[in-house]
This record gives C-alpha cells, structure tokens and sequence, in this order.
C-alpha cells in the first residue's frame, strides 16, 4: 500500500459512515454549473467519497472518477446508488494510472494538493493530456495564505497554488478564469472555516 493510499485511507475511515468533505458538491462546481452540457464526457481527479462526480452525473454527465482509497469508493458508491445516477468509479492512483488521451470534455481537479513540485508537474501534464481538444479543466485549491487559516488542505507552502504557478503550469492554455479570493467552507468536518482559495478555468487549444 503505497503512503497516498495508506494517508487517505485512514482519513476515510475515520469518519465512520460519514462523509469527510460532506456529500454536497464544491461551491466552486456548482458555481461552474452552466459550463457543463449534458451528454458531455467528465473525469473527476483524485474524486474522494464521490461529492463531485455524483454532482455530475446529476447534471447528466458521464462521468469517470479516479480515486486511490477503496474505503472512499465504497462511500462514493453509495451516495451514487443513493441519488440514482450512474458513475464510472476507477481505483487507482493518478500518479500511476494510465491516463487516457484526448478523452474528456471536462477534467475537474479539486483539492488536490497531496503532490509535491516534481509529481505536480507530472500531474498537471497527464490532466492536460486527457482533456479533448477544446474542452474544459477546472482546477480549485488553496493558495498560500491558507497557511494562515489551517482550516483544511496541506501544511506545506510546496503544495499550494499560486497565479504564476498556474500560469505557468497552463501557458498555452486559453484561461478562462483565474481567481484568487477567500470564502467560508463547511465542507463536513475536512474543510470548515475561513479558506484561501483560488480557481482556474482553462479551454485546452484546438477544435
């Protein structure tokens, strides 16, 4: 069992039946709603208990999830099952997943920042590589100054988003939106309180 899993696994279940984040999707995806067309293909990155993906397919997407903890698919299942939409749930770790190419019309990637510099450059890469031409990544993390607030996300400074980094990690990339600014999360008990927080929105070139 590798450390990410082991980490995440035991986060998971912890919790017991609850849900670490809540079953309610991100703010920032719901926020994003009228982006996303019903038909259209989605894969939600590192998708935890499944909040997101369900959110999704709710919105008549076919969704993919990605996540490396079975304790958080069993959950993800459930709320599926629950809200009667179908997921295509995948185990596995997006550091070593065979990423398909071209595949997506939307990769959401949200809190994500459990890699360092070195895997995150791998990562970004491997999304950028799924999305189809045209088509849509929606990013959503912590900025620095979370450091401040420690209401949620990574301890290190290493793992969080700046606008240059994303900029950067995205040139090429028509951005679509790139915001940084604070708001009050109640997210179940992982992320509640006082955030730092900072959205990307970017159309992969082509078509």
């Amino acid at each position: 069992m590798s450390f990410h899993e082991q980490f995440w696994t035991s986060r998971y279940r912890e919790v017991g039946e609850d849900y670490l984040f809540g079953t309610a999707p991100t703010r920032f995806m719901e926020t994003h709603a009228g982006l996303f067309s019903s038909g259209s293909t989605a894969l939600s990155v590192a998708d935890g208990e499944g909040r997101n993906s369900v959110w999704l397919a709710e919105q008549g997407l076919a969704v993919t999830a990605l996540e490396i903890s079975p304790v958080a698919l069993e959950k993800a299942r459930k709320l599926a099952a629950g809200k009667a939409v179908a997921v295509d749930f995948r185990l596995g770790d997006v550091l070593d997943w065979d990423w398909p190419k071209d595949a997506f019309d939307f990769v959401a990637a949200v809190f994500i920042q459990f890699t360092a510099p070195a895997e995150r450059l791998r990562l970004f890469a491997d999304m950028q590589a799924a999305v189809k031409p045209g088509g849509l990544l929606l990013l959503h993390g912590y900025t620095p100054k979370q450091l401040e607030y420690k209401t949620g996300g990574p301890p290190s400074v290493d793992h969080l988003y700046t606008p240059e980094l994303l900029r950067d990690a995205f040139a090429g990339w028509d951005i679509r939106e790139l915001r940084e600014y604070e708001d009050d999360l109640e997210e179940g008990s992982g992320h509640r309180g006082r955030s730092a927080l900072i959205d990307l929105v970017a159309r992969k070139p082509g078509k």
